[in-house]
């Protein structure tokens, strides 16, 4: 019988990708967004820069957001300014997503200039350590044109 005609190359092709995904690929997901978790609320939360640093980035660190020099002493400089320019910084990660060696972080951010709605996305080493970063930041506007959250 002629599998291309029978319909059956589909499941057997299927089958066979799955085999050769790693089995333990949900795990490292999993450790990647625990890091991630734990990395933004040391950083935004609990305002310990410098542990978050030790802890949860890599031996390179390559920024994507404009106003933040790239390395690791750029986001500790960026960062720690920040935070020192206003104490009532917070973040409250609604959702995450993970891929691969990428986790994105939905937060939901106050300060004292308002709220924002943040989508960091971050990517991992080998070893579940933060080594790359991009984020997009939105102001929640005080009314809106429809009846959906940004959250």
């Amino acid at each position: 019988m002629n599998r291309f005609k029978s319909g059956l190359l589909i499941p057997v092709l299927a089958t066979f990708l799955a085999t050769i995904q790693p089995a333990h690929a949900g795990e490292i997901e999993d450790r990647n967004t625990a890091n991630a978790v734990a990395f933004y609320e040391m950083v935004f939360n609990e305002k310990d820069v410098d542990g978050a640093i030790t802890k949860y980035i890599g031996d390179e660190y390559i920024q994507h957001n404009p106003f933040a020099a790239d390395g690791i002493e750029g986001f500790r400089s960026a960062i720690s300014g920040w935070l020192a320019s206003d104490p009532s910084i917070h973040a409250d990660i609604v959702r995450t997503v993970a891929e691969d060696d990428l986790v994105v972080l939905h937060v939901r951010s106050t300060s004292a200039q308002g709220e924002s709605a943040v989508m960091d996305i971050f990517r991992f080493d080998d070893n579940g350590k933060v080594i790359e970063h991009w984020d997009v930041v939105q102001p929640v506007p005080a009314t809106s044109a429809n009846n959906n959250t940004m959250f």
